[in-house]
């Protein structure tokens, strides 16, 4: 059973910074990319960075040149680096991944959420 599991989340102050980490478990052949979203109540889960099998990452603006996302291939795990926190950063942060197990085809997975709150 492949399982996306996070960790690192939890309070920081403004202009802290947070390191998140997400593991995928599991009997993995490979992967198309693994990725970083965030939710806040009442709004939808947008994609905070992303990253494919060769190591090329996008971010989306908000959090660009502050966000840092790298990869383990041999352990199909990311990290993202969060510097510069602000309190809109605030937010339900979830791991996702395509991955393709072995011997199936390739699907889509997410973690469960980690909680990042920055407060002012």
């Amino acid at each position: 059973q492949v399982q996306l599991v996070e960790s690192g989340g939890g309070l920081v102050q403004t202009g802290g910074s947070l390191r998140l980490s997400c593991a995928a478990s599991g009997s993995i052949f490979e992967d198309d990319y693994m990725a970083w979203y965030r939710q806040t109540p009442g709004n939808e889960r947008e994609l905070v960075a992303s990253i494919r099998s060769s190591g090329a990452a996008s971010y989306a603006d908000s959090v660009r040149g502050r966000f840092t996302l790298s990869r383990d291939n041999a352990k199909y795990t990311v990290s993202l680096q969060m510097s510069s926190l602000k309190p809109e950063d605030t937010a339900l942060y979830y791991c996702n991944a395509r991955l393709r197990p072995y011997n199936r085809n390739f699907a889509v997975y997410w973690g469960q959420g980690t909680q990042v709150t920055v407060s002012s």
